[in-house]
């Protein structure tokens, strides 16, 4: 395509950008953050954000309603594939059928690392229930190509832990599973500021998702910013395509045809 679009499924997307929503100080700040970075694609974690479940409560459509965003329920928080499903369930049965979705499956409390046996199941499951899944897992190549061939329509490794802000710890894997897959690869997790979003965008990521790096930034609106043009320039980096790189240029940029030459000394 050359419309420079990000296609997810049947959906088509001018930014590259993914949101969460979670961390901020107030739904007010969630918003801000959400226009100043641009991103059309904001997930929602079902089982900590009110979306209607929560009578009484504030509810994050209210702030950004689903006919200006696409929403993406996530099942952030479970540990097995049968919660998983559960829990984007009812995500869909609260936004009147939505079937496009986030899936993550964590192993361990501490480090929020992809249970990967889980998530294949779990992948399984909703794929063959009619959801369109985009799913969080390890930067491991054959892992990515089975999701793929599962029938996923988004393929999200992580840069590093979740919440780290550590970068692509990993660029070999990252450039492995874009070599390999045909759907979109969208950097998830680990993404700590704007450098980090340019380089995943300058390997040739369809994307990048981030929350923690935007909402615990000291100003999280002015960071959604930076972010939003982190990931313009690296996507525009990767389709301009850069140098190669070398250890010494034997050809200097300038010409040195018609140079004068020094004086000879009397």
């Amino acid at each position: 395509m050359t419309d420079g679009l990000l296609r997810i499924g049947a959906r088509s997307f001018s930014s590259r950008l993914l949101l969460g929503t979670g961390k901020y100080r107030d739904l007010a700040q969630t918003r801000a953050a959400v226009e100043a970075s641009g991103a059309q694609i904001i997930t929602v974690a079902i089982r900590r954000t009110n979306i209607g479940q929560t009578p009484g409560e504030p509810n994050l459509l209210d702030a950004l309603p689903p006919s200006k965003y696409t929403l993406l329920p996530n099942s952030a928080g479970c540990y097995t594939a049968e919660d998983a499903v559960r829990t984007l369930r009812l995500g869909r049965e609260l936004l009147d059928g939505h079937a496009l979705t986030k899936l993550e499956v964590l192993g361990d409390p501490q480090t929020l690392y992809p249970n990967m046996p889980e998530t294949l199941k779990a992948a399984e499951t909703l794929v063959r229930d009619g959801f369109e899944v985009m799913v969080y897992c390890s930067d491991d190549p054959i892992q990515a190509q089975t999701l793929q061939s599962i029938g996923c329509v988004a393929v999200m490794p992580l840069a590093s832990l979740i919440g780290s802000g550590m970068g692509i710890l990993n660029p070999w894997n990252i450039q492995l599973i874009l070599e390999k897959l045909t759907v979109p690869i969208i950097v998830d997790a680990g993404v700590g500021t704007a450098s980090d979003a340019a380089i995943a965008m300058e390997l040739g990521c369809a994307g990048v998702l981030m929350n923690t790096a935007v909402a615990q930034a000291r100003d999280p609106v002015l960071m959604a910013s930076a972010m939003r043009k982190a990931v313009e320039a690296g996507r525009e980096a990767f389709i301009a395509g850069r140098m190669p790189k070398k250890l010494y240029s034997a050809n200097p940029s300038s010409p040195t045809a018609g140079v004068i030459a020094p004086s000879k000394a009397a």
